[in-house]
């Protein structure tokens, strides 16, 4: 079926005889067809969908306010707003790009604790008023041209138990948050909540309880002093595939424990979050071209080394960058049989650009295609134009089935299955009449 997609997303819709492999397999028939080798990513919307049905599910006093940071490719911004999040940005280009996309500013949360003044200043013309601090320097930055803005507390946590730590970067220590909250007394600026954020690829689920603790004693200051408190940022850190040491559910069971502790239902405390590498981690694949081989002789074993369209410098620099993504399982996209043993290297001429040291994976000849699941966190966001190889190309889809959910409410015969019960869904997920996602392209289905 081909027909127009709405604005810039260019979100393809299957038809249910397709398959997510049916669609990667045209794709590299294209390829094949105009001789080119470059890598490209799969998003897979379907899986954004199922995880915020999950989130929604497991996490229900949480409001998710995705971290663009992550991956900011517009049809996830597009799909992770029509399914009602909200949007951490950490700066003026992150707010331009999601209030592109139809978000409004009241679903935008400034996040970042030091802020340009230029940037400061144009949250204030679009009414983006929800911003973090940790210092009084940012405090007289915020004072000088923002003074409507509803100010959050960073306030540093343990992060010990993380591969990547922010607190030695971010969030102000707790012998000085009571001089800080004087501080915003004096400039007359509104303090509405506290912020934090456990680190990714935190191995500790009693992190959270320790982090939403010591909120609380923030809170209980900053009422001392007259401040209205009325919002908790719990940040991210949450797992992205069910590959991690410690699973979402185990992370969202003592969140929930913590919060029916500390800040009840009761309490009238809004509870937000910045999941980033949890939405999208598992939505995106990449497909990487062989384009040279070389066969090497190791104590008389045959070692082989491929050389593949993407690396390091591309999409795969989470493997320097991300400590939370250290390896990848590359996997052809046809079946093989004897494995031998591997050395991937990326495009470039730099011998940093090395993807697997020791790998054992069936022989793969030039011109064949590798497969590389869980690839939408901090991939495609770093990626560089180094030796000028091709960037890889991003390619959003959506089940007809997801599709039609969206856009035709009232047409059953559209759908089936496990959304019998649609109206029920449309209220979990925040729907409304007036919500579209985009309009019909190609369909699949997975």
């Amino acid at each position: 079926i081909s027909v127009l997609v709405m604005d810039v997303c260019d979100i393809e819709i299957l038809d249910t005889t397709k398959t997510i492999s049916d669609f990667i397999n045209d794709k590299i028939k294209e390829r094949h067809s105009v001789d080119s080798e470059v890598p490209f990513h799969v998003a897979n919307l379907d899986d954004l969908h199922q995880k915020h049905i999950r989130w929604l599910r497991t996490l229900p006093r949480v409001k998710p306010f995705y971290a663009v940071k992550c991956n900011s490719t517009p049809a996830v911004i597009r799909m992770l707003s029509t399914l009602g999040t909200g949007f951490d940005c950490a700066s003026k280009g992150e707010i331009e790009l999601v209030l592109s996309l139809g978000v409004t500013p009241e679903k935008i949360i400034f996040a970042h604790t030091t802020k340009p003044q230029s940037h400061i200043k144009y949250a204030s013309t679009r009414g983006v008023d929800m911003m973090t601090f940790d210092c009084e320097e940012e405090l007289l930055k915020i004072s000088a041209c923002h003074t409507r803005a509803k100010l959050v507390l960073r306030i540093a946590v343990d992060d010990s138990k993380s591969a990547i730590k922010l607190s030695q970067k971010f969030g102000t220590k707790p012998s000085v948050v009571k001089k800080l909250l004087e501080r915003c007394k004096e400039l007359d600026l509104e303090v509405i909540g506290v912020s934090f954020h456990v680190g990714s690829g935190c191995t500790d689920s009693l992190a959270y309880r320790q982090a939403i603790e010591d909120a609380r004693h923030v809170f209980d200051t900053a009422v001392l002093l007259g401040f209205q408190m009325k919002l908790l940022d719990i940040g991210g850190g949450f797992p992205g595939n069910e590959g991690f040491q410690i699973q979402f559910d185990e992370f969202s069971k003592v969140i929930n424990e913590a919060l029916d502790e500390f800040f009840p239902a009761d309490s009238g405390v809004q509870v937000i979050a910045e999941p980033g590498r949890y939405y999208v981690d598992s939505a995106f694949t990449l497909a990487v071209n062989v384009f040279a081989k070389k066969v090497v002789m190791d104590d008389n074993d045959r070692v082989m080394m491929y050389y593949i369209s993407d690396g390091v410098f591309g999409s795969l620099n989470c493997l320097m960058y991300d400590p939370a993504h250290t390896n990848v399982a590359p996997y052809l996209h046809r079946s093989g049989e004897k494995r031998y043993r591997s050395i991937i290297w990326g495009p470039t001429c730099d011998s940093l650009d090395r993807v697997t040291a020791t790998y054992w994976m069936p022989e793969v000849q030039v011109g064949d295609w590798l497969l590389i699941d869980n690839m939408g966190a901090y991939t495609v966001c770093c990626s560089s134009d180094f030796n000028f190889f091709d960037k890889a190309d991003i390619y959003p889809v959506l089940s007809a089935q997801t599709w039609n959910m969206f856009n035709f409410p009232d047409m059953p015969f559209l759908y089936s299955g496990s959304y019998t019960k649609f109206s029920q869904l449309l209220t979990c997920i925040h729907w409304t009449p007036s919500t579209t996602l985009c309009a019909p392209h190609k369909c699949w289905a997975p």
